[in-house]
């Protein structure tokens, strides 16, 4: 998937109050009360449980007032009820006009102005545009914007608020092959670079590769391999080979041992899974590790 990115240094300028407002009224009086609580614990140094639930609470409200929002869901963990202290806040919301481009306006100017937003940034991914805020007291807010033909649930992580979604086809799981293909790719690059004595890139390209066989792991014991989520939850005599692939300091040496012992690992788990590298292609990524 490929992903359009945008980073917003500064707040927005524009600002529709008048029909901002207008939203606002319908807000009933707890809900206002909740905001002003929230606007006055806004500068504590980091975000709290209690604070995050309160600005949810108030994003909900605005998003029932607004009626260019015609549903709203939770994703992630808070909509399977698995939050921690380190969770974010992720709100999908569905315009009655995808080219209303004033609604998304208003939201980001809400969120700079009211509730301790200090940057965004933009990622264009499954049809939708999800603004990533992030807050004075460091709680990321994602809001997701959709047309109402888009809107729908793209994993089991979707509670539905209100409105209706639309049925999609289960999103494919990405085949271990990709994993397999992508760590032997990085492994390339991890020998020019060593070549060209570029230890930094090589470092790089090496810690990409750990990423892709640890990913094969995941998939292995059905954990998700998506940003590293699964990993912790993976067999400590599974992950405990990959220390000898961390290297502490930028030397040619190490980075070659690390590469050849990450080979190895790649081989091994990937003769776990379906298709099996043929001979030949475990002949040339063995050679592949191998000093020039």
């Amino acid at each position: 998937m490929t992903c359009l990115l945008h980073c917003a240094q500064d707040a927005p300028k524009t600002s529709r109050v008048s029909h901002w407002l207008r939203i606002q009224t319908r807000i009933s009086p707890a809900s206002r009360a909740s905001q002003v609580r929230y606007t006055q614990q806004m500068k504590a140094l980091h975000f709290t449980s209690e604070q995050r639930e309160q600005l949810r609470t108030i994003l909900i409200s605005l998003a029932h007032n607004d009626p260019r929002i015609t549903g709203a869901a939770l994703v992630g963990s808070s909509a399977l009820g698995k939050e921690d202290r380190w969770s974010d806040i992720d709100l999908a919301l569905c315009l009655a006009d995808w080219q209303d481009s004033i609604v998304v306006q208003d939201w980001t100017n809400h969120l700079y102005q009211e509730l301790g937003a200090v940057t965004h940034l933009d990622i264009h991914a499954s049809g939708a545009l999800y603004r990533v805020f992030l807050l004075a007291n460091t709680l990321q807010v994602d809001l997701s914007f959709w047309s109402t033909t888009a809107f729908s649930s793209t994993s089991p992580a979707f509670q539905l608020l209100f409105g209706t979604t639309n049925t999609r086809p289960p999103i494919a799981t990405t085949p271990a092959a990709h994993y397999v293909g992508m760590a032997w790719l990085h492994a390339l690059h991890v020998r020019s670079a060593l070549a060209r004595e570029k230890f930094w890139q090589a470092e790089y390209m090496l810690s990409g590769m750990r990423d892709y066989v640890l990913s094969l792991a995941c998939l292995r014991y059905g954990l998700n391999p998506s940003q590293g989520r699964g990993l912790d939850a993976l067999p400590a005599d599974v992950t405990k080979p990959f220390l000898e692939t961390l290297v502490a300091r930028l030397d040619g040496n190490r980075l070659q041992q690390a590469l050849q012992t990450l080979m190895v690992l790649l081989l091994d788990e990937a003769s776990k899974h379906t298709p099996e590298p043929t001979t030949q292609t475990r002949e040339a990524l063995r050679l592949l590790a191998q000093p020039v």
